[in-house]
């Protein structure tokens, strides 16, 4: 296919006149039959990529996502695009809708699905029954992070792709390390060579990171408080605890003039789903969030994104932060950071990591099973791949060892008196082209709202208040403000 026919099809089929930067390489990658590993910021259109290529290719195109939010939102958008050839395969779907979903696969263009559905043996069956286009797999560094400790289904993709005839993989990723886009491709088992990757730089230049150091709890609600009423337009903050999202997402409604709601995995499903939509629509300003929030929110106007605690790692805040400004304008992320805020994340990973003796305990049948919870299951799945105690018992020391690294890196950022850019683009092995005001609060540059155009103003506060009435009409009377 020519550069002339991609263009016909790109203006005809979705309506742009022109691709984004990185696309039409990975397009062309995938039609030309290459496993493809497409790393593109957020922002820069990664459906397209397994889009475009639908329209060409016959046979299903099979999505592996990690987060039920994220697929219902797939799956209305291109519902709403016209597209009626769509489906989730989903834990909320009863055995009777998901066998029948199975039976009928071939009738689909776009499946989606979990790790943990799309590798179960039967699942696996019905795929080998269908023609398939490709596989693809989205927010693929998932692969590389969250395979060992946390979602372990992962790592059985690898055998997914050696069973299930399909024409190509691509993987999509807004963050990955050099380190990380290797182990994706080891732990899904693809070889370098033979996999095509287009990478673009991670680099976000319209955000201004700044690192706000305090020395209590009470001192980062002050800060808050001051950058929630001074910076105008949506926010998102970020916590890693749902508790203290909450707390403050309601301390925050009550403080200011603002709509302001929390959102976490601890909520149902048909609550999160609401909250979204609602901040999807302006009739919420702000979000209180832990990491559930973020994935595949392609909402242009949020002005700032604040971490209220130390996330884990850079690739984690880099795709947060990335949530802000999508619409090219200026924005801002700020870390808060307090005396020993690091240690929060030390204890979140012993938590989800079983010490040697509980691994040793589990292997030989030495403890109750169900006063373990979700260890319960990881260390089952482990157990189930017909692992040796000392062999899993290593893998939990190099992920410990992994994430003490990163979390290292973390805090050089954190500490920096230099270009707080520069540390974050060395670490995705890139160079930074320029510092200048509009850039970060490193080399002795301090955040100024004014100087950014971000503050808040009574203008604003007045368009948002009738904006906000407009909607509120046109929902009693069942029409578009």
């Amino acid at each position: 296919m020519n550069e002339q026919q991609l263009h016909t099809i790109l203006q005809q089929e979705f309506g742009f006149d022109s691709f984004r930067p990185g696309q039409q390489e990975v397009i062309e990658s995938v039609l030309n039959g290459n496993d493809t590993l497409a790393i593109l910021p957020t922002g820069a259109g990664k459906t397209l990529l397994y889009q475009f290529p639908a329209k060409v290719m016959d046979g299903v195109v099979i999505i592996i996502s990690p987060l039920l939010s994220l697929m219902q939102d797939q799956v209305n958008r291109l519902r709403q695009l016209g597209e009626k050839k769509v489906t989730m395969l989903s834990s909320i779907q009863t055995f009777g809708q998901q066998q029948a979903t199975l039976n009928h696969l071939n009738q689909f263009k776009y499946v989606f699905a979990s790790p943990e559905t799309i590798t179960k043996p039967e699942v696996i069956q019905h795929l080998q029954r269908i023609e398939i286009a490709m596989i693809v797999i989205d927010e693929a560094h998932c692969v590389s992070q969250w395979g060992p400790e946390f979602r372990p289904q992962y790592l059985l993709v690898k055998t997914l792709l050696k069973t299930v005839p399909h024409k190509v993989t691509l993987m999509l990723t807004a963050t990955a390390t050099q380190r990380v886009q290797g182990d994706i491709l080891i732990k899904l088992g693809l070889s370098v060579k033979q996999v095509t990757t287009v990478r673009q730089s991670v680099n976000r230049p319209n955000i201004f990171l700044s690192v706000n150091k305090v020395n209590s709890d009470k001192d980062k609600r002050t800060e808050l408080l001051g950058l929630v009423n001074g910076v105008s337009g949506a926010g998102i903050i970020y916590f890693s605890s749902r508790k203290q999202a909450t707390q403050v997402a309601q301390w925050l409604q009550e403080q200011t003039n603002l709509n302001v709601a929390a959102y976490h995995a601890g909520m149902n499903q048909t609550t999160r789903y609401k909250i979204q939509h609602q901040f999807m629509n302006d009739e919420l300003q702000i979000i209180c969030a832990t990491s559930a929030f973020g994935m595949g929110i392609d909402k242009d106007n949020v002005r700032f994104v604040v971490h209220y605690h130390v996330p884990a790692n850079l690739e984690n805040y880099v795709q947060e932060i990335g949530r802000a400004g999508r619409d090219g304008e200026q924005s801002l992320a700020v870390l808060l950071y307090a005396p020993g805020d690091e240690y929060l994340q030390v204890n979140l990973s012993d938590l989800t990591i079983p010490s040697d003796a509980v691994v040793n305990d589990f292997m030989e049948n030495r403890i109750d099973k169900n006063q373990l919870g979700d260890i319960s299951n990881l260390l089952k799945f482990y157990q189930d791949q017909h692992l040796q105690p000392e062999q899993v018992i290593n893998i939990f020391h190099q992920q410990r060892q992994k994430n003490r690294q990163q979390l290292d890196k973390l805090l050089e950022y954190i500490n920096t008196l230099e270009c707080r850019r520069s540390i974050i683009l060395n670490y995705f092995s890139e160079n930074l082209l320029k510092h200048d005001l509009v850039c970060c609060d490193g080399l002795g540059n301090d955040l100024n709202i004014n100087q950014l155009e971000l503050k808040q103003s009574n203008k604003k506060l007045v368009e948002n208040e009738l904006k906000s009435w407009q909607s509120r009409l046109g929902k009693l009377f069942f029409v578009k403000s």
